[in-house]
């Protein structure tokens, strides 16, 4: 398929659409899609061997892997310098004698290889056919929840600094009852965001079809590098929850009408009545919004004979979806390749995570949430790992080979045992290494350097090198290996020669050797 392919995100979003019964046309222009990129999605899930129910259910990578099995789809950079030009094509057009083919051809000699003029038309008109006049709303019970953030914050006082901290305020409203549901959150972050909608829907008592969102990006007050965009991760916290998000035009207020007035109302029924109080944590002002709120549900209505309160449990609460057991938890996304030492490196967390060796060298799909590390590779999960803050490595000793577990498995124990398996005399040596307090890392190089020197080196020399080493506490591994280059164990040898000669005929108990006098 031609384009760009969406997030798999953006995918489950349209088929939950599709299976409500909503038509290819208004799940692209509710959605920003292109609708014969809608066509496209819903034809290749229709023709597909897994159902649209098991599709959902599965993650993004490997939804991704069973939608495009074959290499992924071309970005059109044409299409970008066509959207940079559209506004100057709808000011010319109000021109008289201005047509769309002079300005197509106009396009085509400054851009050979731009677009016919029939796809032209097409893109062109796909802009100005959004330009309709508003219409009446009409909501159904139970369908959607309206989100927004109120544009005056509300402030409390720390305790401790004196410091007037502002709050922001959330504000969500039901548009078929107008019942409505108000929490101060510190930020606009994404964190607080979802947190207060997540509130809302557990106040609610389950979750409505569809949620209808300020302009997302709007949201985002600071850019970070590790920080998914929101509107990923509302797609996230919507596939969790099973509704659809449809975020509202930029500077279109009318396509939330329902919470813009009910924040007007909350001014002057929350904000105005709690002008006086001083808060002193936003814990307080959260009960304080609750209280209010919670009079302002149970206000009858002018012109009808019941509450928004009564309309939302009568109407609205048995007809929304059942909240899932497990709360949400943000996903972030990461491209990684699989380095040498068959790990990813997470920048965010400054740490490696093992991946199976045969995967070294391929890039690898990473999700990871605030408990888990989930890595993929062509679409399948090949390792799952605790998620650890600070530097280290985090393995699974079944994904290493048999040279990397040989390291792994090193130890003062390990090596004695290998030692011993040569020369009694090494063993204690090495034993004596390991009795110093020095970087373990130092002792195992050296404790290579021996036994190398073991296998190079004649078992009978060998032998009279470390007893020589152990007399003199010579330790170092080039230290010993000079001794047996320069020969300096010999001399030990002749000069115990000589004390056997002499000593030859003398048998005693309280005969005392030279390591007695070595302070041993």
């Amino acid at each position: 398929m031609a384009g760009i392919i969406i997030n798999m995100s953006k995918v489950k979003q349209v088929l939950r659409l599709h299976v409500q019964g909503v038509s290819n046309r208004k799940i692209a222009r509710d959605l920003g899609l292109y609708k014969g990129t809608v066509n496209t999605y819903v034809r290749k899930i229709k023709e597909h061997e897994y159902s649209i129910e098991e599709l959902l259910a599965l993650d993004e990578p490997v939804l991704e892997s069973k939608l495009f099995a074959g290499n992924p789809a071309y970005k059109q950079d044409r299409f970008e310098e066509f959207k940079g030009m559209i506004p100057y094509w709808e000011k010319e057009l109000k021109n008289p004698h201005v047509t769309r083919y002079l300005l197509w051809e106009e396009y085509r000699k400054s851009h050979p290889d731009g677009y016919g003029y029939s796809q032209f038309c097409f893109h062109l008109g796909q802009i100005l056919h959004a330009r309709k006049p508003g219409s009446i709303l009409q909501h159904n019970p139970g369908e959607k929840l309206f989100v927004d953030f109120a544009g005056d914050t509300f402030p409390y006082i720390d305790p401790e600094s004196g410091e007037v901290i502002q709050t922001q305020v959330f504000v969500a409203c039901l548009p078929y009852s107008d019942y409505a549901f108000v929490m101060a959150v510190p930020s606009q972050s994404t964190d607080d965001f979802l947190y207060a909608l997540s509130c809302c829907l557990k106040h609610l008592g389950g979750s409505p079809k569809i949620v209808v969102t300020d302009n997302l990006r709007a949201s985002v007050i600071k850019a970070d590098r590790y920080e998914p965009t929101l509107n990923r991760v509302m797609d996230d916290f919507a596939n969790h929850y099973e509704f659809v998000v449809l975020p509202a035009r930029v500077k279109k207020p009318q396509d939330k009408a329902s919470v813009e007035n009910e924040v007007k109302i909350i001014y002057r029924r929350v904000y105005a009545k709690l002008r006086h109080h001083t808060f002193f944590s936003l814990e307080e002002i959260n009960r304080a919004l609750a209280d209010k709120t919670r009079e302002h549900n149970q206000t009858r209505q002018q012109q009808k004979g019941y509450c928004r309160e009564e309309k939302f449990l009568a109407e609205e609460k048995p007809l929304l979806k059942e909240l899932p057991e497990k709360d949400f938890e943000i996903k972030h996304y990461a491209k990684l390749r699989v380095a040498q030492n068959n790990c990813i490196y997470l920048a965010r967390d400054k740490r490696y995570y093992s991946v199976p060796y045969q995967y070294i060298g391929e890039k690898a799909d990473v999700i990871y949430t605030r408990s888990l590390v989930r890595i993929y590779v062509r679409g399948v999960c090949v390792a799952t790992h605790q998620r650890v803050i600070g530097f280290g490595y985090t393995t699974v000793k079944e994904h290493m080979g048999s040279g990397h577990n040989f390291y792994q498995d090193r130890s003062p124990a390990f090596y004695i045992r290998q030692a011993g398996k040569h020369s009694e005399l090494l063993a204690e040596l090495i034993a004596v290494i390991f009795q110093r307090a020095e970087v373990p890392e130092v002792q195992y190089k050296r404790c290579d350097g021996l036994l190398s020197l073991q296998r190079k080196t004649d078992p009978v020399i060998f032998e009279q090198v470390c007893r020589y080493a152990l007399d003199n506490d010579i330790l170092s591994y080039q230290s010993i290996k000079r001794v047996i280059n320069n020969k300096a164990y010999l001399h030990d040898v002749e000069e115990e020669k000589r004390q056997d000669g002499k000593n030859k005929n003398i048998q005693h108990i309280n005969i005392r050797g030279k390591k007695y006098y070595a302070g041993e």
